[in-house]
């Protein structure tokens, strides 16, 4: 369970950019001048800073039940925190009219920058077992199957991207089914990215490799077997072999910050538990990265939390 004091932090921050938020509304709004019907606008009880301060709180915790976080931790250890605490019904009903300042804040507050060294992957979604596929619904339609270096699996794919300090860049999330090489998504995930873009044998591709090189980006991927060397330098070389900092990543939001289960209800919530998971990870103080002072003899050290 994460202290008064990191919570506190953390609201501190998201209410700051909450109120930001609102202020460029109430001016959008002012502006519509043709826009004279009167319209009906009353406040929960809770705020957008408070709904998302308790969605990163749990994902930042080791409760495996978002039920058991927000009543015994919530409503209970925070209760001066939250004193207009709702209950978890209505909670979880409201929770979603803050996805979009949600979206904008882990976009605009949590995401790091990029240095001219980033690293890309992909990991799974999984919405349910194998064997449950057929009698699913909450996903009907939306889920895809798709396969990766672990089997099959019925869900959707994480695309993430980040630096060597382990900060996330960008993200994007697809269906199951869908490559990892394909340029629309990826064209828009390195659209504030230059420099080397280090990746797995999957996003091998010549036209993928043409397309960022012309966007200032230098792909780097391991060769397969039936493939011809081709010369490197040797820090790309050990760079390309750090390639297990994304993967340190992956592990994390799946084991620590729960960003896939099976216990999804809505897509709604699907989506706010996706937000909660990769801003909580942002708010880690320490994270895998890679140390580039020291390099002794051509090699370099990865350090993790």
């Amino acid at each position: 369970m994460i202290l008064k004091d990191q919570i506190t932090n953390i609201f501190v921050q998201v209410d700051d950019f909450c109120k930001e938020f609102d202020s460029q509304i109430k001016q959008m709004k002012f502006q519509a001048l043709g826009d004279q019907k009167k319209r009906r606008n009353r406040r929960s009880m809770m705020s957008d800073s408070e709904i998302i301060t308790i969605m990163i709180g749990f994902h930042l915790g080791a409760d495996k039940t978002f039920k058991h976080y927000y009543r015994e931790i919530v409503c209970g250890y925070w209760r001066n925190l939250f004193p207009k605490a709702l209950s978890y019904n209505r909670f979880i009903e409201l929770q979603q009219k803050s996805f979009v300042v949600f979206a904008l804040f882990l976009k605009k507050k949590c995401l790091g920058k990029c240095t001219g060294i980033s690293f890309m992957d992909s990991t799974t979604l999984k919405v349910c077992r194998n064997q449950r596929i057929h009698s699913h619904k909450v996903f009907k339609g939306l889920a895809e199957r798709g396969k990766s270096s672990m089997g099959w699996f019925y869900g959707f794919k994480l695309h993430l991207v980040c630096n060597e300090k382990g900060e996330l860049l960008s993200f994007y999330l697809t269906k199951g089914n869908v490559d990892d090489r394909n340029p629309k998504h990826i064209k828009k995930m390195t659209e504030q990215l230059f420099g080397k873009l280090f990746a797995d044998k999957g996003y091998l591709s010549k036209a993928l490799w043409e397309m960022l090189f012309a966007d200032g980006i230098q792909l780097f991927t391991k060769l397969r077997k039936n493939m011809k060397n081709h010369i490197m330098k040797m820090k790309d070389k050990i760079l390309l072999r750090k390639r297990a900092i994304i993967e340190t990543i992956n592990d994390e939001l799946k084991n620590h910050c729960q960003v896939e289960h099976t216990r999804h209800r809505s897509v709604n919530n699907f989506m706010m538990n996706i937000l909660g998971s990769l801003s909580a990870y942002c708010f880690f103080p320490k994270k895998p990265s890679l140390n580039l002072k020291k390099v002794n003899d051509g090699q370099l050290f990865l350090s993790f939390p």
